[in-house]
């Protein structure tokens, strides 16, 4: 399903798709990327979505994408020559990733007409594709949410993947929400010192895992508002692939309409309900309904933070 071209979205996606490789696909490979968690959540939460995902021939091919036309979103193919291609092995001590491709850069200027004066935006990137210019593409009053962990990547073809130190950038000043996993920042870094990298009342959300997790609020005066939030057990745990990119696109749809200085605890019990639903299921296969989702909360009692 595809709405005209004239019409403006609810929410603009952007980032480049992934191929996770994996031996339970015929292909080898299953679609991943951030853009595509993200979108596809969005979609399911009942928003117009249009979703500008970077893709090589392999995934402009790929029938995931027709599972997320099926769920309403706007799908538009960026042509590149190559996609980011990934290796995840699990391990006791964590994830290992390999970047077999690391993909190339997403152009800024391939933000489709309809989708410039869209309210709010997901900037979902998945291998650091996305260029400063993309912290401008946004209207000045859009609400912009952040999955900050695909920035925080160094890709070497056929090297183990990196983590990259957070530092400030114009990716962190135009944000309205950002999201990152505890995995994926430094352990002598804590989250405070980061919040000051955020313009006044924006929210900074760092997940960890059945640790819950929490988020801070820059308040402008030095010291953020905080609170965390409790993870919400899982049947399975078959693909942790995605979660923080679910969370944070419930969290975004959640939070739409709200000003940045009501939030709300039930937004997070809502985010941590659809990641423990993802990983549940391997791929977009795991992305859940709102029936899922509402049933998920209804059948999960109270718990308070770790």
């Amino acid at each position: 399903m595809t709405r005209s071209a004239a019409e403006r979205p609810d929410v603009v996606v952007v980032g480049s798709a992934s191929r996770d490789l994996t031996t339970d696909d015929p292909r080898g490979w299953r679609l991943g990327g951030a853009v595509s968690y993200g979108s596809l959540t969005l979609a399911r939460m009942g928003l117009r979505v249009l979703a500008l995902i970077g893709g090589d021939a392999l995934v402009a091919d790929a029938h995931e994408l027709d599972l997320l036309r099926g769920a309403g979103v706007d799908v538009h193919i960026v042509r590149l020559d190559r996609s980011p291609v990934f290796e995840n092995l699990e391990g006791p001590s964590g994830r290992i990733q390999t970047a077999m491709e690391s993909g190339e850069p997403l152009p800024p200027d391939a933000v489709p007409a309809a989708a410039r004066s869209a309210a709010t935006w997901l900037l979902a990137p998945v291998a650091d594709e996305l260029p400063d210019g993309w912290a401008d593409c946004p209207p000045p009053d859009a609400l912009v949410a952040l999955g900050w962990q695909g920035l925080l990547r160094d890709l070497a073809p056929g090297s183990t993947v990196l983590r990259r130190p957070p530092r400030p950038s114009r990716f962190l000043e135009r944000a309205s929400i950002v999201g990152v996993s505890r995995d994926d920042l430094p352990p002598d870094i804590t989250p405070e010192s980061l919040v000051s990298w955020l313009r006044p009342g924006s929210t900074l959300i760092v997940t960890d895992g059945p640790r819950g997790g929490e988020r801070l609020i820059e308040g402008g005066g030095g010291r953020p508002q905080r609170d965390r939030y409790a993870a919400v057990p899982g049947v399975l745990d078959v693909d942790p692939t995605g979660a923080g990119d679910v969370f944070l696109a419930t969290y975004l749809a959640a939070r739409r309409g709200r000003a940045a200085d009501d939030p709300d605890a039930g937004d997070l019990a809502l985010a941590a309900a659809a990641a423990s639903l993802v990983v549940e299921r391997p791929g977009l296969d795991g992305v859940p309904s709102l029936t899922e989702l509402a049933d998920r909360l209804e059948r999960t009692p109270r718990r308070l933070p770790d």
